[in-house]
Formats: structure tokens, sequence, C-alpha cells
């Protein structure tokens, strides 16, 4: 896939830089014995529980359960993105960051001259509202003074079809690119002209703080007016359902965000700025996705909606529940603020002041209490008819929160409303105890000892006599070790960095901060005598094949042949090879 970071070298730089060194500059560290510990920077917490392994290069909280390698404390640390935080990992040691098919990060071949040219835009529209009585005396009514005209970079698009196009458009390439950063479109002849004319402009920047789109809004409606808002088209940079208008100034006032406040409108979030609540984000144009729901969850644990009290208010509030739930994981919490008739962030926070509004944030309702209010709205409970729609209704919503104490309140709360016990996903209940716990302990205890230490690797030859053996975690125990030796570099940090994504990930983390009390020395011997063990098995469990198979039916004569040597022991696993 072209523009995609090769996997090689997220393990080369992994390998190259300093877990400790990356996190000690944002979170203060304390010797403890081999490792690092502070006070987990991603919950509230009085005693350190935060451990980082230089060894393993990885960190983990024993309280909250944020782990990872530097890359995953980047993004959720200073909030970055997957690629931004190699680029400033590779940019800490001296490497460029390679993409497949040679060029830049995907999909933007010429991202740095669209950024260019989307940042002459803003100052642009900047100076043109220093020149325009109208434009600025529309800021001034709606109370906004200079430093948050400033702070948000406020301006005004003039009423001409091709302001930004005689201005900025000096050749054919930069034309094509105001046309491919969405400022100018085309006309049934084929004619660029300016997209945004006579409107306030509120440039979108990205979580660099980059100009990446922008959004309009009319002065006054006319026949010829349009939209009263008016966003960039999808581009190369922009895609609205992945973003949130403000989330730049958010980071810049907090260094940890205490909270998200979820707006409808541009106005609402900078009128909410303007009287002291620096909090809020606005979704451009849509409705909120799963994708944005990541991504206020990335940023901060707590997030409030505040939607109208009316019917759409209503329906755009659930369509947030319906996007938030996959990521309620323990620790986050929603709410909503449901506005009275006539009212929104921008014209309440102007009446009742930032005290006012602080109170009905502490009175939102809790998404909990919102879910079952909504989908109980039409459903008589007082029937067993109702109680029965109630619990098919939240079935497939409930079988998406992911697992854990919000879930199980949740279907502890069904059942109490319903009376009835509502099964979801029972693979994901208590396990079953294995017939043959012996053999499944044996298995654990080498992906255990691998995840922690892939070295070990070496000390096996191929081919793996165990990878036939009828066990859980067999095949994962022969991919561990196969993509151990390929890769003489891993760490534990590189090695779950590999996992992550797959369903294999969550127990491998749990593998990795297990305690094996002993020497490196010893380990490896512990290593070494589970895969024994394990071939030893897998020799037994071939000799009780052939046995079952010669009272069943007649054996072939190779198979009478092994049934013949390893009677006599002779085809017994021997010790693996030690490179030593």
């Amino acid at each position: 896939m072209a523009g995609r970071i090769p996997e090689k070298f997220i393990d080369d730089l992994l390998a190259r830089v300093d877990i400790v060194e990356v996190i000690e500059q944002r979170v203060p560290l304390k010797k403890a014995g081999r490792d690092w510990t502070a006070r987990c920077p991603f919950h509230d917490e009085r005693s350190p529980s935060f451990t980082v392994s230089p060894n393993k290069q990885f960190y983990h909280c024993f309280g909250c359960g944020a782990h990872g390698s530097a890359i995953k404390f980047l993004m959720e640390y200073d909030r970055m993105e997957f690629p931004d935080a190699v680029e400033e990992l590779a940019s800490r040691v001296g490497l460029k960051v390679p993409y497949e098919g040679g060029g830049k990060r995907a999909p933007v071949e010429d991202s740095a001259d669209l950024y260019t040219v989307l940042d002459a835009c803003a100052k642009f529209y900047q100076q043109e509202l220093r020149k325009n009585d109208k434009a600025r005396a529309y800021f001034d009514a709606r109370g906004l003074d200079a430093s948050i005209i400033e702070r948000f970079g406020l301006g005004y698009a003039p009423d001409s079809w091709d302001a930004i196009k005689n201005t900025l458009g000096t050749s054919a390439p930069r034309i094509a690119l105001l046309e491919k950063g969405g400022m100018l479109t085309r006309g049934e002849r084929g004619t660029p002209y300016d997209r945004f004319r006579d409107r306030v402009m509120f440039p979108i920047q990205d979580r660099r703080g980059r100009v990446i789109a922008f959004g309009g809004r009319i002065l006054e409606k006319t026949e010829d007016s349009g939209a009263k808002y008016l966003n960039s088209p999808e581009t190369p940079l922009f895609h609205k359902g992945q973003q949130l208008f403000a989330l730049w100034q958010v980071r810049q006032a907090h260094s940890k965000i205490p909270r998200l406040i979820v707006v409808e409108g541009y106005m609402d979030v900078i009128a909410l700025f303007q009287h002291g609540v620096t909090q809020a984000v606005a979704t451009l144009g849509t409705a909120t996705t799963r994708d944005h729901a990541e991504l206020l969850f990335r940023n901060c644990a707590d997030v409030y909606f505040c939607f109208d009290g009316d019917r759409a208010g209503r329906g755009a509030a659930w369509k947030a529940v319906e996007s938030v739930l996959p990521r309620m994981r323990d620790g986050r919490q929603a709410f909503f603020l449901f506005l009275p008739d006539g009212e929104d962030p921008d014209s309440l926070i102007r009446r009742e002041g930032q005290a006012g509004f602080e109170q009905r944030l502490k009175d939102a309702m809790p998404l909990s209490e919102f879910f079952f209010a909504h989908l109980g709205a039409d459903v008589n409970l007082s029937s067993l008819d109702g109680k029965a729609r109630l619990a098919e209704h939240a079935r497939p919503l409930l079988t998406q929160i992911p697992d854990g104490a919000f879930r199980d309140l949740m279907l502890g709360e069904l059942d109490r409303i319903t009376n009835v016990k509502l099964r979801v996903d029972a693979p994901a209940a208590t396990p079953r105890k294995s017939a043959r716990p012996q053999e499944r302990t044996l298995v654990r205890s080498a992906v255990a000892l691998l995840v922690q230490h892939p070295a070990f690797a070496e000390s096996l030859q191929p081919p793996w006599l165990f990878a036939t053996l009828r066990q859980p975690g067999i095949g994962l125990l022969a991919e561990l070790i196969a993509l151990c030796r390929e890769r003489p570099t891993m760490s534990t940090a590189i090695l779950l960095e590999h996992f992550e994504g797959r369903e294999e990930a969550r127990a491998l983390h749990k593998l990795a901060i297990l305690d094996f009390p002993g020497d490196n020395d010893a380990l490896r011997a512990e290593f070494v005598d589970a895969i024994r063990q394990l071939d030893r098995q897998t020799h037994q469990q071939r000799l009780d094949d052939l046995l079952k198979k010669q009272e069943d039916t007649a054996l072939g004569a190779d198979e009478k042949d092994e049934l013949r040597r390893l009677l006599a022991g002779k085809n017994a696993p021997h010790p693996p090879a030690s490179p030593d």
C-alpha cells in the first residue's frame, strides 16, 4: 500500500529509541530496581503504579492497564496519530521515515504544498477581515474580542468571484493546488472561481495546528447567499468525519484536558472560549462518527455532548450514543446536556455566564440514563411484551461495549428494568477450565518467557516438533518463535507492536508483565525445558494416535515402522539446540 510505513522500519526505530528518555521528558520517573516508576499520567492515582521497563522497552500501568511502546505512549500522551508519533521518534534518532511507494505519507503526495497554500489562504482572509467593517461588526455583535479572533484565526472572504484565485493562484500549479485544497471550484463552463464569497471564515486545523480546511458563514441571508454555513469539501487533507473543530485550541489551553464538550457550531465553540469554557469542540456539519468518538476519548476520558432539547437534538444525541458505545472502555464517561428551547451554547453562556453553564454541565445526564430513557420512551414497561422489546432493542448495542465494569453494570441495569437475563457474547464470559490445565500452563509459560525475552528463540532450531501438538496456544508459540528468530533485534515492545490490533494482543500484554524469578540464564533454561516437554507431549500424542488407529483399522507399512520406532523410544525428541 503506497504511503505505508514499512514494518521493518518500525522495528529498527523502536530498537534505537530509549523509551525511558521519551517518557522522562514528559513524566517524572524514579528508579525502582531494573525498572522506572511514576504516578500514571493516564489516570488519577496517589501511589505509583506506572512502570517503564528499559529491558522490554515498554510501559505498563497496573492501575488502569495503559501499556505499549514509545510510539503508543506518544499517541496516548501527546495525542498524536500513528504516523506523527513515528515521525517524532525518527527525528530524535536522526532517521528519515520511508513510505512504501517512495512517496510521502499517504494519501497526499504534495501535502507540504497543500498545507502551505491553505495557510496562505488563512492569512489572506485575516487581512481581509481587518479591512471589512461589515465582517468586523458581525464579530463585535457576537461579543468576540481581538484576542479570541486572533486565537481562532478568524477572517473574511471578500464578496468576489476571484479574490483568492487572483491573489494566490499565480500559476497553473498553484491553481491546481487551490482546487485540490477545496478553495476553488468550477462552474458549468469549467472556469475555476472562489468557493467562499462574502462570508466570515473559520479555519479548521489538524492535530498539529496546520490549516486543512475552512468553514464559512454568511453575513446576511439573500436569495444568492446559499447555505448559512459552507464547509470545505472532502480533500486529501480534510475528512469531516474524522476532524473536530477547535481541538487544536483546546490542546493549547490544557496540558491535560479535563473534559471535552461537543457542540454543533463554530460560534458555539468560540463563545464558550470567550467566556472561559475552554474545552469545547464541534463536529463539522456531520453527526458524531466512531472516528470522532475515538478522537474524543483519545484526548480525554470525560466527554459531554451538548444538543438542542428538541426531537432533532435528541436524534443527534442518540447517534452519538451509537458511536461512543464501542469506545466505552472502563474509566471513560459520556454525558448529555440538552438545552432549553430556542437556546444554543452561544446564547446560553452569554445569558447565564460561565457559572450558569458549568452548573448545567454538572446536571448533565449520564450516558446510561439517556440510553435507557431513549430506548424505553415508546415501550410499555408494565407489560411483558414491552420489557421483551426493550431487551431486544438493547441487545445489539450492549454487545458492542468492551468487556469491563461498565458493560456489566449496563447489563445489570437492563436486567433490573426488564427482569430479563440478557446473555451476550457467551465466549467472553468466564472461560471453562481446560481439561488439561498443566499443558495449557506450560504453553502459557513458554509464550510469556518468549514475549519477555525474544532472544530466547535463538536457543531453538527448526523444525519445531511441538507445532503439531493439539493444544491451545501452540500456533501462537510457533509464530512467536519464527518471528523472533527472523528479527534478532526484537524487543518486547517491538513484539507487542507487531501484534497490535490482533485478538492475541491483549493476552500478550498480560504475559509481558508476569513476574518470573531468576536471572537470564535460569529463565532461558526454563524456556528450553518447556519446549522440550512440549516436544515429548507431541511424541506421546503421535504414539496415541497410531495406537488408536491400529485398534480401529489396519496401519500402513510406513505407519507400522513409525509405531515401532515410537514404542522403542528411538524417535523421542532431543533437547533443543543451543547457540552455546
